[in-house]
Formats: C-alpha cells, structure tokens, sequence
C-alpha cells in the first residue's frame, strides 16, 4: 500500500461517497460532502492508497473549537492504523487552524473507535440519548487542550 494524505477538493465527492455507503447505514450524499468540501469553515483530510481514496476524516473549526464530523475507512483497509494516522494529522491541522479543543461523538457500541479516540487522548463526557436514526445513543468525547496531544505529528 502507498499510504498519503491530501486535503479533499469538491470534485472528491464522488469517491468519498463510495467510502461513506461502505461505511454506513446512513450515509452522507455527494452533495452533502460537496457542500462541505466548499465550506471555510470545514477541513476533510482523504486517505488515499497510489490515487484511492480509502479514507477520510471531517473536521468542522469554529472559533477555537474543532467538532469531528465523520471518520471513515473503507472495510479492506481497516487495522492498519490508517484511522490513527488520520486523527493524528487532522489534531494537527486543527491545531494550524487555531483549534485548542476538539470533541465528537461515537456509537458506545462502536468498541474500535472508542478504543481509538481514547488512545488519541479523548475522554467520555457524557451522552446523547437516542442521537442516531436507528434511537442509540451517542458518547460525547472531548480533548481539551489539543496542544497537549503529542503523538499529533505535522504533515
């Protein structure tokens, strides 16, 4: 695998849509992610293997918060660290950005992105009852000094 990372331009939507569907039970549109490919305000980090995109992590920067939006590997690519990586890199962007805190919000049932956000540093604050379509909740996590997440490496 040739492992890299770019940031995604609109004309990506199509193909990080692929990975969206192969990913979720309710996934985003193209529109959708052409819209935020547009947005100043929003940051998405693609994972690419050679030209591929396997990968992506959203990310929105208001002020001096960043909130994940989506983070997602295609099903093949999984266990290979390439979420790790991502969240790593995307810390660091949002830390360029301004960002001093970062939150989102995971399935409690999702245990490997759990595992994965609490290695990265984040912590479980609380919850949202009934958050997802399908009525489960959601784990609220936060890092509240991004700066003081070192393993975020500067790409």
């Amino acid at each position: 695998m040739n492992l890299t990372f770019r940031k995604m331009v609109p004309e990506d939507a199509s193909a990080v849509e692929i990975v969206e569907k192969a990913c979720f039970s309710m996934p985003w549109s193209r529109q959708a992610f052409w819209e935020e490919a547009s947005n100043d305000k929003t940051y998405y980090l693609l994972a690419l293997d050679d030209t591929k995109v396997i990968g992506y992590v959203g990310v929105w920067i208001l002020f001096d918060e960043a909130q994940i939006t989506n983070v997602a590997v295609l099903p093949e690519y999984r266990n290979q660290k390439i979420g790790y990586r991502m969240m790593e890199k995307i810390i660091q962007i949002s830390l360029q950005k301004g960002a001093t805190a970062m939150t989102l919000e995971v399935r409690p049932s999702n245990d490997s992105a759990l595992h994965l956000y609490e290695k990265l540093g984040f912590k479980s604050v609380g919850r949202r009852r009934n958050y997802y379509e399908d009525g489960e909740d959601a784990e609220i996590m936060w890092i509240t000094d991004l700066a003081k997440c070192t393993n975020a490496e500067v790409i």
